[in-house]
């Protein structure tokens, strides 16, 4: 089986972080983004991998190299000149993709839950049509476009922001296609909600699978911290014993087994410490990520932040309110950080009390 993962163009959403590496290759819980839905597809079967991508091709292919050895799995990327929307990469990757005749997963690649593929798998073959969309609850269906579906699965029609209530299901990024679709895509710019979906429904062709457990676009600062929690909500609920305890640890907190924290430290509740990161005496962090090899100096206070690899937090500083440093950055001793974006290899030697990019 194959599988094509929209990795699409520069991550904007995620600045300062994507300046230092693409978005995929951001580590979402101590691990890229993109090697969570790798290693869920290849837990059930699939073999060849097409990413698609816009930006920084090479460096992706790169990094994925040794995972791809590890994974006994193929990693291809397909480059596009001009971006190509949603629906545009799947013409590009055509020849790949309808190799074997086998149905193929298509998935977004900022997307984080507990990836049902077999269920998918299962699903899409029992009803036998083109298409099978992923579909989440949500608590605001008048933000999002919605999906309307019978009791059987079948889609009938999509509605865009409704403002009255007809359906609190949406689209959530993951597919599964048979080879038929590519026969709708032309090579170009293409939508494949706007475009190609409504044409499916249409044509009874495509079906929506309910979601089982929390998802989350992890595509921006806000949303990521989100995401995380969920995440590290669902390791416990696993039991799982990646889980951090100890002294000074409050609810799920994962540390990577090289970082080092001092004493009398409060970590957590939803704290994800990376690998060689060093945490001195008297330090509090609450929901935040810390990126690897940075260096949280004593009694500094984090809530709501999302550090970059290779920084440096001064002792006594605050910093709250969804913060982002970059790559790099250095944050003077007994400093107010408020809602800051910091871009690369600064260093902060004045207090930020209102929410900016600092450049």
């Amino acid at each position: 089986m194959k599988a094509l993962i929209l990795v699409g163009g520069y991550g904007t959403r995620l600045r300062p972080l994507t300046l230092s590496r693409p978005k995929p290759l951001v580590e979402f819980c101590n691990k890229p983004m993109l090697l969570h839905q790798v290693e869920a597809l290849t837990a059930v079967g699939v073999k060849e991998i097409v990413l698609a991508v816009s930006y920084r091709a090479e460096l992706l292919e790169e990094e994925l190299k040794e995972q791809a050895k590890r994974l006994g799995v193929k990693i291809t990327t397909s480059h596009e000149d001009e971006p190509l929307g949603t629906a545009g990469p799947l013409a590009l990757a055509r020849d790949i993709l309808k190799e074997d005749g086998e149905p193929f997963f298509v998935l977004n690649s900022d997307i984080s839950c507990e990836f049902p593929f077999q269920e998918m798998l299962d699903f899409h073959k029992k009803h036998g049509k083109e298409g099978t969309i992923v579909v989440t609850k949500v608590e605001e269906p008048s933000k999002y476009g919605v999906v309307v579906y019978n009791e059987s699965g079948e889609i009938q029609r999509f509605v865009e922001k409704p403002q009255t209530f007809v359906s609190n299901k949406i689209n959530a990024g993951m597919y599964i296609f048979s080879a038929g679709i590519l026969d709708r895509i032309e090579l170009k710019p293409t939508s494949i909600e706007r475009e190609v979906f409504p044409q499916m429904a249409l044509d009874g062709q495509l079906y929506a699978m309910n979601l089982q457990g929390f998802w989350m676009d992890v595509g921006q600062p806000k949303d990521f911290l989100t995401g995380m929690g969920m995440y590290l909500n669902s390791l416990k609920q696993k039991n799982s014993n990646t889980l951090h305890t100890g002294p000074g640890i409050v609810g799920n907190v994962l540390v990577d087994p090289t970082a080092k924290i001092g004493a009398n430290c409060r970590i957590g509740p939803n704290v994800v410490i990376g690998p060689n990161v060093t945490i001195e005496d008297g330090v509090c962090i609450k929901r935040s990520t810390v990126l690897r090899g940075t260096t949280i100096k004593s009694h500094a206070w984090m809530d709501s932040c999302l550090i970059g690899w290779a920084c440096i937090v001064g002792q006594w500083v605050r910093m709250e309110n969804v913060c982002v440093l970059g790559e790099d950055v250095i944050v003077k001793d007994e400093l107010y950080i408020n809602g800051g974006r910091i871009l690369p290899h600064k260093s902060i030697a004045t207090s930020v009390t209102e929410p900016q990019i600092i450049m």
